[in-house]
């Protein structure tokens, strides 16, 4: 009878850790890059790093795939193939996906969608199915915390070069123009801003050109590069000057900046949490929880006034060059009065903002 019970009990015992298996096991995580790859520095890069790290920690299998071009239709037969391989929980990151979610969010209704930077405007006019979560993103406040920056730390001649103007690219240039006028306000100091976009996600020898001349004969400082390898452009044109400055975006730009073009090029960086949100929802996703955040568009911002490395929208505490006339201290109060709501930030994309301490030059898209 003891040895029965005893098998019975090894039996169960099996069982049940086979259960557990499977039931740990049933999600399996891919991502699909936009139009670049792994290794972008940006949007790919950091998104790829935290699937892996996620799938890694936690026993989950995956894997990436990249179109073989920059299309829907590319990246629509990625998704197939990634369904088609076993995948279930797919990963994508960057606004160009918005189609690509209207074309097959109702053919896998099976599958979970977790898409980054993907506004309602990206979905061309689709409803949102409940197995598709979007995040976006705040980018006036993080474009107005490294304007202010920038200002605080004794820039007076800044260039904002924008990629293509879409909404979030957009938001972040007008961030950037209020953050800077409201620093000059309380400096007292004249500052001016050249605008424009490069109608591009890429440098190229012409926007370098252009950055030549923004560095070289008007005297800009520094230069925020928004929008993908465009940052290339205005690194280029920087390391030709001596001082000359830029900021990154969307991610700390500074080790990969810095390491290519000139040790210092870089005095911060307007960054998204794009690490964190995919952390969080595949955490959730694996708990059972999809269901709280599926059908949904999602703006993330700022979710502590005390931990400012807790927000979605930030500019990085280690690496941005803090000096007396601007301190993590003084960062930290920034963020401070932007949580409780002492500061607002225009997110308005339809008119340029209204400044009164600066001057900002607006010129045509170089292409």
């Amino acid at each position: 009878m003891k040895k029965l019970f005893s098998i019975l009990l090894a039996v169960s015992m099996m069982l049940g850790l086979c259960a557990f298996a499977q039931a740990d096991g049933e999600y399996r995580i891919a991502m699909i890059t936009d139009y670049g790859d792994i290794t972008d520095q940006s949007f790919n890069q950091t998104t790829y790093e935290a699937c892996k790290a996620f799938a890694e920690e936690n026993g989950y299998d995956f894997t990436y795939y990249k179109p073989t071009g920059d299309s829907t239709a590319a990246r629509v037969a990625m998704v197939d193939a990634a369904v088609d391989d076993g995948y279930n929980v797919i990963v994508m990151p960057g606004f160009a996906f918005g189609e690509t979610i209207a074309e097959v969010q109702e053919e896998n209704p099976d599958v979970i969608f977790i898409a980054l930077d993907v506004s309602e405007g990206d979905l061309g006019g689709a409803t949102l199915a409940s197995n598709v979560y979007c995040a976006v993103y705040q980018e006036e406040l993080c474009g107005y915390m490294a304007g202010y920056a920038a200002v605080k730390l004794g820039y007076t001649h800044l260039g904002y070069l924008g990629g293509m103007a879409v909404p979030a690219v957009v938001r972040y240039g007008y961030g950037f123009v209020q953050g800077a006028d409201a620093a000059a306000k309380e400096l007292g100091v004249d500052v001016t801003v050249e605008y424009t976009y490069g109608n591009q996600f890429y440098g190229d020898a012409d926007i370098t050109a252009y950055m030549d001349t923004w560095y070289k004969t008007l005297g800009v400082q520094v230069v925020f590069a928004c929008g993908g390898g465009i940052y290339s452009s205005a690194c280029e044109a920087a390391a030709k000057v001596e001082g000359g400055k830029v900021i990154g975006v969307d991610v700390d730009q500074s080790g990969l900046i810095d390491s290519t073009y000139g040790e210092g090029m870089t005095v911060t960086s307007a960054m998204k949490g794009l690490g964190a949100t995919v952390k969080t929802l595949l955490s959730e996703t694996v708990k059972g929880n999809f269901a709280n955040y599926g059908g949904k568009v999602e703006t993330l911002g700022l979710v502590s006034g005390e931990d400012v490395e807790a927000n979605y929208v930030q500019i990085p505490f280690e690496t941005t060059q803090w000096s007396d006339s601007f301190t993590q201290a003084d960062y930290a109060a920034l963020v401070a009065k932007m949580f409780s709501g002492e500061i607002t930030v225009s997110n308005a994309i339809d008119a340029a903002p209204a400044v009164t301490a600066v001057t900002v030059n607006y010129y045509d898209p170089i292409k």
